[in-house]
């Protein structure tokens, strides 16, 4: 099963980073994670951006609520707490996940976000691109593109032990 390894992994989120803070302009983004990988990689992110000076703002949503699966599932997803210091009103959000596949998720994400209020912008941004999208939703950045790869998994250190994209 081809990888791409912690090195491939800690790589891509400098180049995301600086892409971040390159096009992060005179209001500084904040960076909100899908829980429970994008999360990791939105803290990630925020630190990386903090270093360069950039001073992002960290946050994390639950999007379990807004799935349109929830009834096709045979157990119920456990929920757990959104963290959202902050308010999204007039503010640059940029929406982190680990795979952007079918566009489900994002579309999830982006309803929840706008219970927390009106953003002036929101971005897509994710670590694997797979391509197959069931609704018109684009990543305005990602970090690998994987299109023709059947699965992926994403394992990052924090919750699996380790950093690694298996494919």
């Amino acid at each position: 099963m081809p990888q791409l390894t912690s090195t491939d992994i800690a790589s891509a989120l400098e180049r995301w980073a600086d892409h971040i803070a390159a096009c992060s302009g005179s209001k500084p983004p904040s960076l909100v994670g899908l829980i429970s990988h994008g999360d990791v990689l939105a803290r990630r992110l925020t630190s990386a951006l903090q270093k360069r000076g950039v001073q992002a703002q960290y946050g994390a949503i639950d999007i379990t609520l807004y799935r349109d699966d929830l009834d096709l599932r045979k157990e119920r997803p456990a929920l757990r707490s959104s963290y959202l210091p902050f308010s999204t009103d007039d503010m640059h959000l940029i929406l982190v996940d680990d795979v952007l596949q079918s566009g489900r998720t994002a579309r999830a994400a982006l309803e929840t976000i706008f219970e927390y209020g009106r953003p002036a912008r929101v971005e897509l941004h994710c670590l694997v691109d797979r391509g197959r999208r069931e609704l018109p939703i684009h990543a305005d950045y990602a970090a690998f593109t994987l299109e023709s790869a059947e699965k992926v998994h994403v394992h990052l250190q924090e919750t699996d032990g380790e950093d690694a994209v298996l494919y």
